[in-house]
């Protein structure tokens, strides 16, 4: 399952872990971090932001391959450097899809310690969404779901043999 994400895994979400074993990991990795903090520290401000934007240009990618999207790196680079309010060599214009997305994950990673609140899901809801649409479908952005239309579906796969995931 090494090189897998864990909602493919069979068992998701009911998997189960020894702690034992994870325990010993876990301890390595917050050592190697505190390393890494600590060599960041000693690190030019330009070389340090440089690292945040690779790191969350990284995140916000690997986010969305999750999901099934690809997203284009020099357009998610570009965004999240803008957010940053740095000045790189290189930045292009970015689609709004992508400017929501990375708007939505740096709240999220950055603001970690607010409360989910309805509102800001709801928020989120509506950078992922701005044209109120997914695809061709008009969707409900920034509230809650119902069933007007029948029950809510994720599906995937091409037009004519989407598969029912949920």
């Amino acid at each position: 399952m090494s090189n897998t994400y864990i909602h493919l895994h069979k068992k998701w979400p009911e998997f189960t872990w020894d702690q034992d074993q994870l325990t010993p990991l876990l301890e390595r990795v917050r050592l190697k971090q505190g390393r890494l903090i600590g060599k960041m520290e000693g690190l030019g401000f330009d070389l340090r932001d440089e690292a945040v934007l690779q790191n969350l240009t990284e995140d916000v990618i690997k986010s969305s391959e999750i999901e099934g999207e690809k997203l284009d790196r020099t357009q998610v680079r570009s965004s999240v450097a803008r957010r940053m309010g740095m000045a790189v060599a290189g930045l292009v214009r970015s689609d709004r899809c992508i400017e929501g997305v990375v708007e939505m994950m740096m709240d999220a990673t950055q603001n970690y310690k607010q409360s989910l609140s309805n509102k800001r899901l709801f928020d989120w809801h509506a950078a992922l969404f701005p044209t109120g649409r997914s695809g061709m479908t008009k969707i409900s952005v920034g509230d809650w779901r119902n069933d007007l239309d029948g029950p809510m579906q994720v599906v995937a796969g091409p037009v004519g043999r989407q598969k029912i995931h949920f």
